[in-house]
């Protein structure tokens, strides 16, 4: 069944490329209603955002939403991810500045939200995107796949030239809750070299190393505390893809296999899956395919994976 939050939670944190304090609240919305945010600082026009794949636009550095009226949220995917992870298909999200804030650099702040406030079942059934024929797009070295499988499933692939990140791979089944327990507290991540270029160009001004990213220079992690995951990079990429993933519209049942990909290649994907005659269709999931969905089955305990 659909499902959507007990409660509305709140947020607040600063924008990692904006450098800004925002404040962000996650409200439970009707069966069907679907993801949606809404700019409250902004007080005339449309300030509705549909959290749709459609909706994204050139964005290198996060997965950016803008509507036809030019109105924008940047940092969508780790909330995103959590939504998903959490099994919360319905939700309004109000938000007062352009970028969702970053909290640790990971979803952890929000699916420790959610599961506080509890998940309440809709009644309503659920409708998947089953992807039935192999979608691949590539950039370069970077390449992302979408294929048929009984739920959703991340395969995932990183190789860096700094000593302390090298070539990670992992694979993981997102049902019974793994997302909660494996994923959803991996941070982002970057090179020292990259966190000074972009400072200079006027991002990343909200970064704090060691609070809201792991940043790595050559063979050394550089950020106090080092790491949750001796494979946390790769860990946060599939949490990233994940998170993008979800702007499909609905649950996905397909195996996504990404090597070096980012947010525009996984969007690119689902365009091109959708653009791709008979490579899809939308079904109402039986017993045995809702049981498969990222998060159905959580409990409890799995709350103490981000306490």
């Amino acid at each position: 069944m659909q499902a959507t939050l007990r409660s509305s939670v709140q947020f607040s944190g600063m924008g990692l490329h904006s450098g800004r304090p925002v404040r962000m609240t996650v409200h439970p919305a009707a069966a069907s209603f679907g993801i949606w945010f809404r700019r409250t600082e902004i007080e005339n026009g449309d300030t509705l955002i549909p959290a749709r794949y459609d909706m994204v636009p050139p964005s290198q550095l996060c997965t950016k939403l803008r509507n036809e009226a030019g109105v924008e949220v940047s940092t969508v995917e780790h909330v995103m991810a959590a939504l998903a992870g959490c099994g919360i298909h319905n939700a309004m999200i109000e938000i007062d500045g352009p970028e969702v804030p970053i909290m640790d650099g990971s979803s952890a702040h929000f699916v420790r939200g959610f599961l506080a406030r509890g998940v309440q079942d809709q009644g309503a059934a659920i409708h998947a995107i089953e992807v039935l024929t192999p979608v691949t797009v590539r950039s370069g070295d970077a390449v992302a796949t979408l294929k048929p499988s009984d739920g959703l499933k991340i395969r995932f692939e990183i190789d860096f030239p700094d000593a302390a990140i090298g070539r990670q791979a992992r694979e993981l089944d997102l049902s019974n809750g793994h997302f909660v327990r494996e994923l959803c507290d991996s941070r982002t991540f970057c090179r020292q070299a990259d966190v000074d270029a972009m400072q200079a160009s006027g991002l990343a001004l909200g970064g704090v190393p060691g609070e809201n990213a792991v940043v790595f220079d050559g063979d050394a992690i550089t950020s106090p505390g080092g790491l949750r995951h001796v494979d946390e990079p790769v860990r946060h990429k599939m949490l990233d893809a994940l998170g993008d993933l979800a702007l499909a519209g609905a649950p996905l049942l397909a195996e996504y296999e990404g090597t070096r990909a980012g947010h525009m290649l996984t969007n690119q994907l689902l365009r091109k899956l959708f653009a791709t005659p008979g490579a899809w269709r939308l079904v109402e999931c039986d017993a045995g395919q809702r049981a498969r969905l990222p998060g159905v089955n959580l409990h409890p305990q799995d709350l103490a994976a981000v306490a």
